[in-house]
Protein backbone atom coordinates (compact mmCIF):
# COMPACT_ATOMS: atom_id res chain seq x y z
CA UNK A 1 0.00 0.00 0.00
CA UNK A 2 2.75 2.14 0.48
CA UNK A 3 3.98 1.93 -2.79
CA UNK A 4 0.72 3.06 -4.51
CA UNK A 5 0.99 6.08 -1.77
CA UNK A 6 4.92 6.94 -2.78
CA UNK A 7 4.44 5.75 -6.83
CA UNK A 8 2.79 8.44 -8.54
CA UNK A 9 3.82 11.46 -6.53
CA UNK A 10 7.20 10.13 -7.69
CA UNK A 11 5.91 9.65 -11.02
CA UNK A 12 4.38 13.11 -11.63
CA UNK A 13 7.44 15.06 -10.07
CA UNK A 14 10.75 13.03 -10.53
CA UNK A 15 9.69 11.16 -14.39
CA UNK A 16 7.40 13.95 -15.51
CA UNK A 17 8.41 14.37 -19.15
CA UNK A 18 9.04 10.76 -19.76
CA UNK A 19 6.82 8.34 -21.11
CA UNK A 20 4.16 6.64 -18.81
CA UNK A 21 4.62 3.76 -20.93
CA UNK A 22 8.74 3.35 -20.95
CA UNK A 23 8.57 4.29 -16.38
CA UNK A 24 5.40 1.44 -16.17
CA UNK A 25 7.55 -1.11 -18.35
CA UNK A 26 10.95 -0.59 -16.49
CA UNK A 27 8.88 -1.07 -12.93
CA UNK A 28 7.04 -4.02 -14.06
CA UNK A 29 10.77 -4.87 -15.38
CA UNK A 30 12.22 -4.63 -12.24
CA UNK A 31 9.84 -6.46 -10.16
CA UNK A 32 10.24 -9.14 -12.32
CA UNK A 33 13.55 -9.17 -11.62
CA UNK A 34 13.07 -9.15 -7.89
CA UNK A 35 10.38 -12.13 -7.86
CA UNK A 36 12.93 -14.50 -10.50
CA UNK A 37 14.66 -16.08 -7.77
CA UNK A 38 11.12 -16.45 -5.67
CA UNK A 39 9.57 -18.44 -8.60
CA UNK A 40 12.10 -20.02 -9.71
CA UNK A 41 12.87 -21.74 -6.05
CA UNK A 42 9.06 -22.55 -6.58
CA UNK A 43 9.03 -24.10 -10.26
CA UNK A 44 5.94 -26.84 -10.55
CA UNK A 45 7.14 -30.14 -11.45
CA UNK A 46 4.68 -30.32 -14.18
CA UNK A 47 3.64 -27.83 -16.65
CA UNK A 48 0.32 -26.39 -15.38
CA UNK A 49 -2.96 -26.48 -17.75
CA UNK A 50 -3.48 -24.49 -20.94
CA UNK A 51 -5.71 -22.57 -18.80
CA UNK A 52 -3.82 -21.83 -15.93
CA UNK A 53 -1.47 -20.74 -18.60
CA UNK A 54 -4.09 -18.48 -20.50
CA UNK A 55 -5.27 -17.02 -17.03
CA UNK A 56 -1.74 -15.84 -16.04
CA UNK A 57 -1.56 -14.52 -19.56
CA UNK A 58 -4.72 -12.80 -19.27
CA UNK A 59 -4.10 -11.39 -15.70
CA UNK A 60 -0.23 -9.76 -16.37
CA UNK A 61 -1.37 -8.07 -19.83
CA UNK A 62 -4.88 -6.99 -19.00
CA UNK A 63 -5.18 -6.64 -15.23
CA UNK A 64 -1.77 -5.82 -15.03
CA UNK A 65 0.04 -3.98 -17.69
CA UNK A 66 -2.95 -2.09 -19.36
CA UNK A 67 -3.88 -1.08 -15.74
CA UNK A 68 -0.85 0.31 -15.11
CA UNK A 69 -0.80 2.03 -18.48
CA UNK A 70 -4.22 3.52 -17.50
CA UNK A 71 -3.17 4.80 -14.08
CA UNK A 72 -0.03 6.61 -15.48
CA UNK A 73 -2.73 8.15 -17.70
CA UNK A 74 -4.77 9.19 -14.61
CA UNK A 75 -1.91 10.38 -12.81
CA UNK A 76 -1.04 12.74 -15.71
CA UNK A 77 -4.36 13.38 -15.99
CA UNK A 78 -6.12 14.15 -12.14
CA UNK A 79 -2.40 14.70 -10.29
CA UNK A 80 -0.80 11.96 -8.01
CA UNK A 81 -3.08 12.32 -5.05
CA UNK A 82 -6.14 12.12 -6.06
CA UNK A 83 -5.29 9.31 -8.56
CA UNK A 84 -4.71 7.09 -5.32
CA UNK A 85 -8.29 7.16 -4.30
CA UNK A 86 -8.83 3.63 -7.13
CA UNK A 87 -7.21 2.05 -4.25
CA UNK A 88 -9.87 3.03 -1.65
CA UNK A 89 -12.51 1.80 -4.49
CA UNK A 90 -11.14 -1.52 -5.61
CA UNK A 91 -12.32 -3.64 -2.55
CA UNK A 92 -15.49 -1.94 -2.77
CA UNK A 93 -15.65 -3.49 -6.49
CA UNK A 94 -14.24 -6.68 -5.51
CA UNK A 95 -17.36 -7.25 -3.01
CA UNK A 96 -19.83 -5.98 -5.42
CA UNK A 97 -17.81 -8.86 -7.85
CA UNK A 98 -18.33 -11.55 -5.09
CA UNK A 99 -21.99 -10.58 -4.97
CA UNK A 100 -22.77 -10.36 -8.85
CA UNK A 101 -20.21 -13.03 -10.21
CA UNK A 102 -19.84 -15.51 -7.04
CA UNK A 103 -23.03 -15.71 -5.50
CA UNK A 104 -21.32 -14.43 -2.00
CA UNK A 105 -23.93 -12.94 0.26
CA UNK A 106 -24.66 -9.41 0.62
CA UNK A 107 -24.36 -7.92 3.99
CA UNK A 108 -25.38 -4.88 5.72
CA UNK A 109 -21.93 -4.28 7.00
CA UNK A 110 -20.88 -4.45 3.28
CA UNK A 111 -23.39 -2.25 2.32
CA UNK A 112 -22.24 0.25 4.75
CA UNK A 113 -18.63 0.17 4.00
CA UNK A 114 -19.39 0.59 -0.15
CA UNK A 115 -21.38 3.57 1.20
CA UNK A 116 -18.78 5.29 2.94
CA UNK A 117 -15.83 3.94 0.59
CA UNK A 118 -17.78 6.11 -2.21
CA UNK A 119 -18.79 8.62 0.18
CA UNK A 120 -15.00 9.10 1.27
CA UNK A 121 -13.70 9.05 -2.68
CA UNK A 122 -16.28 11.60 -3.66
CA UNK A 123 -14.91 14.41 -0.84
CA UNK A 124 -11.44 13.51 -1.60
CA UNK A 125 -11.45 13.75 -5.48
CA UNK A 126 -13.68 16.93 -5.59
CA UNK A 127 -11.68 20.00 -6.96
CA UNK A 128 -10.65 22.39 -4.09
CA UNK A 129 -13.06 25.34 -5.53
CA UNK A 130 -16.12 22.75 -5.32
CA UNK A 131 -17.49 24.42 -2.33
CA UNK A 132 -21.48 24.62 -2.30
CA UNK A 133 -22.08 28.83 -2.76
CA UNK A 134 -24.00 29.20 0.75
CA UNK A 135 -20.11 27.90 2.47
CA UNK A 136 -18.17 29.98 -0.01
CA UNK A 137 -16.81 33.68 1.11
CA UNK A 138 -17.17 36.68 -1.03
CA UNK A 139 -16.54 40.21 -0.41
CA UNK A 140 -19.75 41.17 0.27
CA UNK A 141 -20.43 38.12 2.95
CA UNK A 142 -17.42 38.56 4.19
CA UNK A 143 -18.31 42.41 5.26
CA UNK A 144 -19.01 43.29 9.00
CA UNK A 145 -22.71 43.47 10.35
CA UNK A 146 -23.42 46.47 12.12
CA UNK A 147 -23.56 46.07 15.72
CA UNK A 148 -27.10 45.10 16.63
CA UNK A 149 -28.32 42.74 13.26
CA UNK A 150 -31.04 44.80 12.84
CA UNK A 151 -31.68 47.56 10.24
CA UNK A 152 -32.55 49.72 12.45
Amino acid sequence: MTCYAIGPAILARRLDGLPSIGVMALALGLVALVYLPIAAAQWPAVVPSTNVLASVAVLALLCTACGFIVFGALIKEIGPVRSTVITYVNPAVAAVLGVLVLSEQFTIPMGIGFALVILGSTLATRRPGALPDRLSVTPESASVAPAGGGNG
